[in-house]
């Protein structure tokens, strides 16, 4: 079960051209979010986001004292470096890297679990194998956060089941970052279509959940 999180502009941008994403959206659709993760096994991210945000990718809700989510990072050149929040905490939260090379010594002896995987394209991980080492290590519920070119993988490749997406009452325009890279579609009917189950308020945003169609 594949699914993917936005949280984007009314038109669809993630950050500004500057790059400024802190925040789109408001509290409220920021503690869904923690929520969402709570319900899956994994968080996947970019390691363009990774290195951006120094995230942690943790469940941070008043009260909270679950199970947190596996970490992981596609991270094909292994550039997570042993300061970052997600190699540090790699101990206390199990993270891993998907990576195209073989484990590098920084991130092992962090306690990272280094998947080694098949590339494809410019020496990016091939998304089904990295679905299919995920699921051998019992991480069956992927929570995928971005950034742009990662959601656009995952759509490219039919690999999304669910849409969860956090619209802010905010217009940034043509120079912002996209929160779906290029799709390569010609046509409509070759487009993802996605099936509308749910909207809500949560406080200015509105939060839109999609199943595949």
């Amino acid at each position: 079960m594949i699914t993917l999180k936005l949280a984007t502009s009314l038109d669809g941008r993630i950050a500004t051209g500057s790059g400024e994403s802190r925040w789109i959206t408001g509290a409220s659709a920021r503690e869904q979010v923690h929520r969402l993760r709570a319900a899956h096994d994994a968080v996947v991210v970019g390691v363009e986001t990774a290195l951006a945000d120094d995230p942690e990718l943790t469940v941070r809700l008043a009260g909270y004292n679950g199970r947190q989510p596996a970490r992981v990072v596609l991270d094909s050149r292994q550039r997570l470096r042993p300061e970052c929040k997600l190699v540090a905490a790699a101990r206390e939260v199990p993270t891993y890297v998907v990576t195209t090379t073989s484990p590098e010594a920084h991130l092992t002896a962090a306690g990272v679990r280094v998947l080694q995987v098949r590339a494809v394209g410019e020496d990016r991980p091939e998304l089904k194998t990295v679905v299919a080492a995920l699921a051998a290590e019992g991480l069956a519920r992927l929570f995928v956060e971005g950034g742009g070119q990662v959601a656009a993988s995952f759509l490219r490749g039919s690999l999304v089941d669910a849409l969860e997406w956090f619209r802010a009452p905010v217009v940034i325009g043509g120079e912002g970052r996209p929160g779906v890279g290029a799709l390569a579609i010609a046509a409509l009917a070759s487009a993802p279509h996605f099936r509308r189950v749910e909207v809500r308020e949560l406080g200015p945003d509105l939060w839109e959940r999609y199943e595949k169609a």
